[in-house]
């Protein structure tokens, strides 16, 4: 039998997983690493800390499971998107990573609206947001002008591990669509963004497809992980592309709800010319030369960890959420809004903060705790009532992450959606899909469909219930009104909060 191992580099951990020809998980491992908020709307990593972590998670798929070493043919990866790492002329990190949920860049955001005016949309396909790339790279400039002189190229989380790999520079197209540097439709750096903003074009590294072939492992690489020099690897995706490819959305028609630490409602676009005016995000596919759309709520699972966190640290989380199953639909007239780090869909705001609206003295905690899971879906659905403005089809979703794992959730979701919502039998989410590219770049299937029709295996499906989708539709209508009335306020307590 021969295997691949598909590699997830996520913001908490890396997770790897070894997936023989049938789609099956043989094994997997994962490592954590730390996550450093010096100041508030700051968020970094170290990115050695990700290689550690995934030589330690390789090490411990090849000496456990049992597997000869040359059975295993390729690696490939998924990675969280528009993370920021600067390299200098030696290859090495000038400064912690800036990450994806960082919001502190938001001059450098209306610097890039002014300098590029309808270029940015026309080119990117994006609006300039404080999670991307760009106005990170402009941020170090900005403030920290010794540390951008230093640095020669960038790259995003998941290419610094495999260049860490591999010794060989590279980023995929669907990871590249989260910089706004690249002519997304093209398919290439955008030079008119790179001159209005002095940057050479040597600042960016190679473009590749997400299947490619860029290298074999280190010798070093190897013997640290017991695999073998010959292992071939594949360039992999970004988290949400590879998501995509690992629960099958690889036509029209097909769309799909990820709750991880952030939230997405992607769906599938073969039109690369489609415009959403710059209101969801519009991203190159890890399948070749097609296209996703994508909106994003910024503090989705992240919303009921930290209230776990914050009121039931010694818990598990089935303890946790004991009960919430039994609180009817809207909580009691409790309602949350999501907004811990900001929002990025429909709003696009890095000051905007959370709230808990209607609380009453007769309130327990699993009324709260099904309030985080129903405003996580409201702000998710607002992803699917734009879709359907713009004329898309939503009646079937595919859940994964961390709301695919909790039975009261998926219906949630099919209720909230008004939708028919499937779960995974094999939810493995992005770390399948990079095991996918590893498989079609190895030569195991002649497109990822085919290999998506024996990797992907649906479960439960579960259907919208009339009654429970009324009264959200009433909650949807107040949750979104939420926003508007609490900005004010919100800039209002921003000098206060804790620096």
């Amino acid at each position: 039998m021969s295997y691949v191992i598909g590699i997830d580099l996520g913001t908490s951990a890396v997770k790897a997983l070894l997936v023989d020809k049938n789609g099956t998980v043989a094994a997997e491992a994962s490592r954590s690493y730390p996550l450093f908020h010096e100041h508030s709307g700051w968020s970094e990593q170290k990115p050695d800390d990700w290689v550690d972590a995934t030589i330690e998670a390789l090490r411990e798929l090849a000496f456990s499971s049992s597997i000869d070493a040359t059975q295993i043919e390729g690696i490939s990866f998924s990675g969280q998107m528009h993370g920021l790492v600067l390299l200098d002329g030696e290859g090495n990190p000038v400064r912690n990573a800036i990450l994806w949920n960082d919001t502190r860049t938001t001059e450098q955001c209306r610097e890039i609206e002014r300098t590029l005016g309808d270029k940015l949309l026309s080119i990117t396909r994006n609006p300039a947001l404080e999670g991307f790339t760009l106005p990170k790279i402009l941020w170090v400039r900005q403030y920290e002008p010794q540390a951008f002189e230093q640095a020669k190229l960038f790259l995003l989380p998941k290419d610094y591990v495999r260049y860490r790999l591999t010794g060989e520079l590279h980023m995929d197209y669907s990871d590249a669509a989260g910089t706004l540097l690249l002519d997304v439709a093209g398919k290439e750096w955008s030079l008119d963004v790179l001159d209005a903003f002095n940057l050479p074009a040597s600042f960016c590294p190679a473009l590749v497809e997400s299947h490619g072939l860029v290298g074999t492992l280190l010798p070093q690489v190897a013997a640290a992980t017991g695999l073998a020099e010959a292992t071939k690897v594949f360039a992999g995706g970004a988290d949400n592309a590879c998501g995509a490819i690992g629960s099958g959305i690889l036509s029209e028609g097909l769309t799909l709800c990820s709750i991880g630490t952030s939230g997405v409602i992607l769906s599938y676009e073969n039109d690369k010319s489609k415009d959403f005016a710059g209101k969801v995000h519009f991203f190159n596919h890890g399948k070749q030369d097609a296209f996703y759309a994508m909106g994003v709520t910024l503090a989705a699972g992240y919303s009921l960890s930290w209230f776990k966190k914050t009121f039931a640290p010694n818990e598990s989380f089935d303890q946790f959420l004991e009960g919430v199953g039994d609180v009817q639909p809207g909580a009691g007239g409790l309602l949350f809004t999501p907004y811990l780090v900001g929002e990025r869909t429909p709003h696009a705001d890095a000051v905007i903060r959370a709230s808990f609206v209607g609380v009453d003295g007769a309130h327990e905690r699993k009324h709260f705790a099904r309030a985080v899971m129903e405003g996580i879906t409201f702000s998710l659905n607002e992803s699917v009532d734009m879709f359907r403005k713009a004329g898309k089809t939503v009646d079937t979703i595919v859940s994964i992450g961390g709301g695919a794992q909790n039975p009261v959730w998926l219906q949630m979701q099919a209720d909230i959606f008004g939708a028919t919502v499937v779960a995974l039998e094999n939810e493995q989410g992005p770390g399948l899909g990079a095991a996918m590219l590893a498989a079609f770049g190895s030569g195991w299937f002649e497109s990822l469909e085919a290999c998506a029709d024996k990797f992907v295996k649906h479960a439960d499906r579960y259907e919208p219930q009339p009654e429970a989708v009324q009264t959200y539709e009433g909650i949807f209508k107040v949750y979104q009104q939420v926003y508007a009335q609490t900005r004010s306020l919100n800039e209002a307590l921003a000098p206060y909060r804790t620096k």
